[in-house]
């Protein structure tokens, strides 16, 4: 009865700590989606990427679409030069974690030095981050917290197309794209990590998806332009 007890109290913690704040604002999300007929914002996690980013990036160019990238900080450190071009092409920055670690494996300690040790790498690259996109937009009381200390906008999102799949195709995420998109929707896509070269997959479905996307009269903008409810 007294290791019952135990272990019932160790899930009340995190229930309390990380799934049910996770849970919570996941659903709030949803509920306060700012619908609008013809705007888009286009978001990329997980890079920058020496291998997709700057593909990526080209697209985007080739359209004249601005989007939002919430990088890995140390990735952001191994490609300072992405970083330098992001921000030249008119894209925002924000951060999603210092490494890519799940917010329901950290405890108050380390997730406090994921923010701290991510700041600082951020901050000497000369950014000035104002969102946050937790990785698979889980999180924890300590990453509430830090939001609120750093005075971070959390972001997170309305349309997924299952990008990071290693068996999806560029046609997949093209079609789930066309058919999942309204107006008003943040989409999250990726830049970075993947299997089987997936985020190359993703830039071929986006330049197939974009002039869609475009004739259709949707108009794409960054995440500072997001305002929910």
């Amino acid at each position: 009865m007294q290791y019952f007890l135990v272990l019932l109290v160790i899930i009340l913690i995190y229930l309390i700590y990380a799934l049910i704040p996770s849970l919570w604002f996941k659903v709030m999300y949803k509920i306060k989606r700012k619908e609008n007929d013809k705007i888009i914002y286009l978001t990329f996690d997980d890079g920058p990427s020496s291998k997709y980013t700057n593909k990526l990036l080209d697209v985007l160019k080739k359209y004249n679409i601005k989007a939002s990238f919430f990088c890995v900080a140390s990735f952001a450190l191994e490609n300072k030069d992405i970083i330098k071009r992001i921000e030249k092409d008119g894209h925002i920055i924000g951060l999603h974690s210092l490494k890519h670690e799940n917010a329901y494996l950290m405890d108050i300690f380390k997730t406090n030095k994921d923010f701290k040790n991510s700041l600082k790498i951020m901050k000497d690259l000369g950014l000035n981050i104002k969102y946050f996109r937790p990785p698979w937009g889980d999180l924890n009381l300590a990453s509430l917290f830090n939001i609120r200390k750093y005075h971070f906008k959390l972001i997170l999102w309305h349309v997924m197309a299952e990008d990071w799949k290693k068996d999806t195709t560029a046609f997949d995420i093209e079609v789930k794209l066309l058919q999942r998109i309204k107006g008003g929707d943040i989409v999250c896509l990726h830049d970075g990590r993947g299997k089987n070269n997936a985020p190359l997959i993703t830039i071929e479905a986006l330049d197939k998806a974009i002039p869609i996307l475009l004739g259709k009269g949707f108009v794409f903008q960054t995440v500072d332009k997001y305002n929910e409810k």
